[in-house]
């Protein structure tokens, strides 16, 4: 009997009850089926016959303290990071190991360079004890005196400090406050060139010592005075009295061993509103030191009701800077220091007086003159015309003061005609100078300030979207008045027919014979007293020390020049002419692309020109 059974591994099964096969050769028969079965691949239904419930691997996990992720996951996630590192790394150091060729920087314009030496002529001309890094080896402490022996009645002895006009060692204030004033406009329009230049700190420390010492010239904490420090040291040229003094001797200051007479003025409008605009203008510098801002402009405010109530005029009977720096009237003044208390304030009286029909009129800003335009350390009109076509062009602020302020701006157009070569207001030179002062000596320092002034009102109307302005029926780009300033610097700078470059220190050749005391002496430890230093001033040879960066008086009507130190006409340098070519070289340098006028930072203390509307009123509800 047989019987059929299922083969569990796929095919029938005969069982032979009969079958007397020995137990040999069944497990030969066995193995030769389970050899048959492991060559054939089992299901999973297979597997669990033969294997039974499998075990299942049990998982790893890393606690991360916030999260807890597996093993695994970790593993892959950390070594992905690492070697990713790795391959940045190997990049990075292939990269900065390949040769390349860098683009550098353009160098910078002569402009540029310029004004890195203008600026150091006021380290120069510092009195008093001198900062650490003054950069300047030849000069030391000097005049460490002034005022405290004074015996003019002056209740004011600290009156060290400040800064020489000239080639002297007088300290004459109303030139000194005008600088100080240009220097403050340049910076306010032109702070982000002077940040490119790397000159800004630098100019605000000359300016900072500047306005430090003026505090000094009259009791800056009090509201009302009643005199000003005018003038300290002394120019008598005259003789009479005999004793040294700073224009009879040729010394080096840091040797002064004479007493320095002090100047005190009670009528002084004109002077006393220049250093209320050197003030007020530097308290818009300082603005972010808000303590010594404030000390500025309270001493402008100060200033301002002195020239206000006490009228006169600094130079009037005869005193001794009528010889060097006459003022020729003080209403300009009024208009300037109106402009820039206004600015540095807010407070609108100051811009009703400076834009008042009458005043303008005393300051003769409707009538020409041979020196109509003509913006110098005796007439400050034209700046303040241009200072306030700048209100007019950006703020417009109308009724009641739209009528004159037009009158400015149309002023202001006309004088900028004025520079140019198609007009026949100033001659030019045959080298191309224009003659602002009409012939007479020392040309530079109003060539500067013109310079400036059309630089800046180009870059006004620039800002203000404006292409150009009219002469007559003729219209001009801003680019004509740009070419016109540029002409003016280049040739002060050399581009003229004697290729002589009246900034010492800029190119190769500039003026060896610098009419200044401190820079004819060598600094040899030897004290030469008043008289003694004259060898070094009729001397042939060139200074022992070079006044870098000093822009000396200028050639005359025919381009001639004359380096001999005893002719001042030809090489004195001033700090009014230098600040006025620090003004024109920041206004011209850089990329007039890239940094243009910041027109807003002298608005800062100026508060809306009208009263904010009211708020509409609420729905009306039934």
């Amino acid at each position: 009997m047989s019987m059929y059974g299922r083969d569990p591994w796929g095919g029938p099964l005969e069982i032979n009850t009969a079958d007397s096969a020995t137990d040999d050769d069944r497990s030969r028969n066995l193995n030769e089926l389970d050899r048959a079965a492991l060559s054939r691949p089992l299901d999973e239904t297979q597997q669990s016959w033969l294997l039974g419930p499998g075990e299942q691997k049990k998982k790893r996990y890393v606690d991360l303290g916030c999260i807890i992720v597996s093993r695994k996951i970790f593993i892959w996630t950390v070594g992905t990071i690492l070697a990713a590192a790795f391959v940045v790394g190997i990049i990075t150091v292939i990269v900065k190991n390949v040769p390349r060729h860098h683009k550098h920087p353009p160098p910078p314009d002569n402009y540029t360079i310029a004004l890195h030496k203008a600026l150091m002529f006021f380290n120069a001309q510092k009195s008093g004890k001198l900062p650490r890094h003054n950069n300047v080896s030849w000069r030391g402490n000097s005049c460490l005196n002034d005022g405290k022996s004074d015996k003019s009645g002056a209740v004011l002895k600290d009156l060290v400090g400040g800064y020489y006009d000239a080639g002297d060692a007088i300290k004459f204030h109303f030139p000194k406050a005008f600088a100080m004033t240009m220097l403050s406009w340049s910076v306010i329009e032109y702070s982000a060139k002077y940040e490119a230049a790397g000159e800004l700190n630098h100019v605000k420390d000359i300016i900072k010592w500047g306005t430090d010492y003026f505090l000094k010239t009259f009791n800056s904490t009090s509201d009302t005075i009643s005199q000003l420090v005018s003038q300290v040291g002394s120019g008598d040229t005259s003789g009479g009295t005999g004793d040294p003094n700073d224009h009879s001797c040729w010394m080096r200051p840091e040797d002064i061993d004479y007493s320095r007479p002090v100047t005190v003025c009670s009528t002084c409008s004109d002077l006393a509103a220049e250093m209320a605009a050197a003030l007020a203008s530097a308290s818009i510098v300082f603005k972010d030191n808000k303590v010594y801002s404030k000390k500025l402009v309270h001493g402008a405010e100060t200033l301002w009701k002195f020239a206000r109530n006490q009228r006169g005029s600094y130079t009037a009977g005869g005193v001794d800077a009528a010889t060097f720096y006459n003022s020729s009237m003080y209403w300009d003044e009024f208009v300037w220091g109106g402009a820039w208390l206004y600015y540095a304030t807010g407070n609108q009286s100051y811009l009703y007086l400076a834009s008042h029909p009458t005043l303008a009129k005393h300051a003769g800003a409707f009538w020409g003159g041979p020196d109509y335009g003509v913006l110098s350390w005796d007439n400050k009109l034209t700046g303040a015309q241009v200072l306030l076509t700048r209100l007019r062009l950006f703020l417009s602020p109308g009724y009641p003061y739209e009528q004159t302020l037009k009158t400015y701006h149309n002023q202001t157009s006309i004088i900028m005609c004025s520079y140019l070569p198609y007009f026949t207001s100033f001659n030019r030179t045959r080298g191309g100078l224009i003659q602002l002062n009409h012939g007479r000596p020392q040309p530079l320092q109003y060539v500067a300030n013109a310079a400036f002034l059309a630089t800046l009102f180009s870059d006004y109307l620039d800002a203000a979207d404006t292409p150009g302005w009219y002469c007559g029926p003729n219209f001009y780009s801003t680019d004509v008045l740009r070419k016109f300033a540029e002409t003016q610097i280049d040739y002060i700078l050399g581009k003229n027919p004697r290729k002589m470059s009246y900034l010492v220190g800029f190119g190769n050749h500039f003026p060896k014979h610098v009419h200044h005391r401190g820079a004819s002496i060598p600094k040899n430890k030897i004290k030469y007293n008043c008289k003694g230093g004259y060898k070094w001033r009729d001397s042939k040879k060139p200074n022992p020390n070079t006044i870098i960066g000093a822009m000396v008086a200028g050639p005359d009507k025919h381009d001639g020049f004359h380096d001999v130190r005893t002719n001042y006409n030809y090489t004195e340098p001033t700090i009014a002419g230098n600040a006025g070519l620090v003004a024109a070289l920041v206004a011209l340098s850089g990329d007039r692309t890239a940094a243009k006028i910041d027109k807003n930072t002298i608005f800062s203390a100026v508060p809306p020109m009208f009263p904010t509307p009211p708020p509409p009123p609420a729905p009306w509800k039934p």
